[in-house]
């Protein structure tokens, strides 16, 4: 990159940001573009949906505004964006402040960093830019100026709708600078900045004994007082509470619900009338989103408080629950390890998987269902079929339970773990078995964590490497398969060809000899038990696969072994069953002779070129499945 060639693009592109006008220019732009006056709500939704949304998997919408940072929250990101959505309307609710609630660790500080974020980046671009009164300390809508009777006109005519009313600075400068003529008020363009303080505000409840709510609104500006003489006069008051600067764009109230009741009196005033009661002046209007985080105790504690009555009816909520997809959390540890530093220490595939299915496991309750165990019931979540149940099951699953995700494993405690493994000294890969290892030796460290809730956990990490060990094996097995892609599609041709006779009464034809026999029921059945596929099941089985080949052609979609997800399975497990003793007998071998040795090294290799595996937990894989195999 050449710095000082983008550095010079940085500078133009920050002076085109540097627009300055009159009241008159701008009225001009808004008439042109009535979007630029529009309001918090409908700035934040915009922002979101111009990143894009698509739908996912599960019918739930994927915003892509939150995608790359935030994995397995598509219910409660959706309840966000509807209610910015209903906000963005001029709706009543735009009057509530979103709260977030939810465990430690689950997303909730994200949410709202990357609405920050999203939003000081939006203001820059030309469909989020902001204008705002040239040197009022809460950056207020220009609109403002407008007298209140001539608003309904303005509407009327221009589609132009205005809310609100300047504030004590501005309506003084308006009188004793302009003489009232707002035609030449100076206007310029504001970028949203948490640093600058514009636009974006943070408060941190502390001490309430010491914390004062001039933090929130604003207080008396002692310097200033002796020269104007009385405390009622705007010079004399710093506008620069956090609610003042976070006029326009967004609030962040951290831990809202551990703030002293004053503080808390102030939002109820602000969300119930838009208006900020500052010293000596009348409200203050402020258009702005305030969103607050909380955890479940916290939030319990409060709705049984009936002095919060008054602001429980102004919150709008939502819960905010641990991911409980396992691929989601796949994708979240690899985001926190790319953030970090490391680069020498290489992670073994199945590694994260492993440890994601601890984390999950330990945040799902108990279903009702019969023979859905934990683990079934985990693989539907994450969208596979299983014994008995289909992924479409998921929904009626979820509906169970109401408080499902709130408690379990944060991902934070086995992001700690993991990071803990990977700077031991002399490591050079971190297998799923270090991982096991690790997250189990942190429990006995975890001094929040019940005797009862230990062995819990325990044995969800043996629950997890019960599925690594069915992993290890699929994965060396499929390894010592020679032409393993060629040898599945013939075992497939031969499936087919037999299931088309079955299901159509006719017989199947030799293809050296050309005789016509009966269909080869022995093959049928020794491919589909190994899913589980019984004698009273076998026909609709077998129907299914004709009815999806079927489906497939109409879309010019040709058929293998992959296109249906237990078929896949079933033919995998049948040529690995086949293959079952030689890879037993290969891996196990302390001293291989020439010829293992060399299947040996050729099995290492592939793994190394085709499944991502480094030399050193390459040929720990195949120790360890050599030690399954023996058992």
């Amino acid at each position: 990159m050449d710095l000082l060639a983008r550095l010079e693009e940085y500078r133009a592109q920050e002076q085109e940001l540097q627009w300055e006008g009159t009241f008159a220019d701008y009225f001009g732009m808004v008439k042109a573009n009535p979007r630029i006056a529009r309001l918090s709500h409908g700035r934040v939704f915009d922002m979101i949906m111009a990143a894009g949304v698509e739908q996912g998997p599960d019918g739930e919408p994927r915003y892509h505004f939150f995608n790359q940072e935030l994995f397995g929250l598509d219910r409660s990101l959706r309840q966000i964006v509807e209610y910015f959505s209903s906000a963005a309307q001029r709706l009543e609710v735009r009057k509530r402040i979103l709260l977030l609630m939810g465990p430690v660790g689950g997303g909730k500080s994200t949410i709202v960093s990357l609405l920050k974020h999203g939003l000081e980046q939006y203001s820059r671009t030309d469909e989020g830019a902001v204008y705002a009164i040239k040197g009022c300390p809460m950056h207020e809508e220009p609109l403002h100026l407008v007298p209140e009777t001539l608003r309904p006109e303005l509407e009327r005519e221009h589609g132009i709708y205005v809310e609100g009313d300047l504030c004590p600075h501005c309506r003084l400068m308006v009188r004793t600078q302009h003489d009232g003529r707002i035609e030449t008020v100076p206007v310029h363009r504001i970028a949203f900045s948490e640093k600058n303080r514009i636009g974006i505000g943070t408060f941190t409840p502390s001490d309430p004994k010491s914390q004062d709510i001039s933090e929130l609104v604003g207080g008396i500006d002692l310097s200033t007082i002796g020269e104007v003489g009385v405390e009622s006069d705007p010079r004399a008051y710093r506008f620069d509470g956090e609610l003042n600067i976070a006029n326009r764009g967004l609030m962040e109230f951290i831990e809202m619900l551990k703030c002293d009741e004053k503080f808390l009196y102030v939002l109820l005033t602000l969300s119930q009338e838009q208006n900020i009661k500052t010293g000596r002046f009348s409200m203050i209007y402020a258009d702005e989103v305030v969103v607050s985080h909380t955890n479940e105790n916290e939030y319990n504690a409060f709705v049984g408080n009936k002095k919060s009555e008054a602001l429980q009816d102004r919150i709008i909520l939502v819960r905010v629950p641990y991911n409980l997809r396992v691929s989601e959390e796949v994708r979240i540890y690899e985001k926190l390890l790319r953030q970090s530093a490391l680069r020498d220490v290489h992670i073994a595939p199945h590694t994260l998987r492993v440890a994601s299915i601890f984390a999950v496991l330990s945040r799902l309750e108990p279903s009702q269902k019969a023979g859905m165990s934990a683990m079934k019931k985990l693989k539907i979540y994450d969208g596979e079929d299983v014994d008995g149940f289909k992924a479409k099951d998921a929904k009626e699953l979820q509906e169970e339970t109401e408080r499902e995700g709130m408690d379990g494993i944060s991902p934070r405690y086995v992001i700690n773990r993991l990071s803990n493994a990977l700077i031991r000294e002399g490591i050079t890969c971190l297998t799923p078995i270090t991982a096991l290892r690790a997250l189990k030796d942190g429990l006995d460290q975890h001094t929040s964590i019940s005797r009862g809730e230990h062995e819990r956990l325990l044995n969800f990490i043996d629950e997890a490497r019960r599925e690594y060990d069915e992993l290890a094996k699929t994965e060396v097995q499929r390894a010592f398969v020679y032409s393993f892609e060629e040898s599945a599609r013939t075992l497939l041709n031969n499936y087919l060809d037999n299931v088309e006779a079955f299901c159509n009464h006719t017989k199947v034809r030799d293809p050296i000899t050309e005789e016509e026999m009966e269909p080869d029921e022995k093959l049928m059945r020794s491919i589909e038990e190994q899913i589980g596929v019984t004698e009273n099941a076998k026909k609709a089985f077998r129907e299914e696969i004709l009815i999806r080949i079927s489906a497939l052609a109409r879309k010019g979609v040709p058929f293998d072994y992959r296109s249906h997800e237990r078929l896949k399975e079933a033919i995998e497990r049948k040529l690995f069953a086949d293959l079952k003793d030689i890879v037993k007998i290969t891996t196990s071998t302390k001293t291989p002779d020439a010829e293992q040795l060399k299947r040996i090294n050729d099995v290492v290799d592939r793994l190394v070129a085709e499944h991502g595996y480094c030399h050193v937990c390459a040929n720990d894989l195949l120790r360890y499945v050599g030690t399954l195999l023996n058992r």
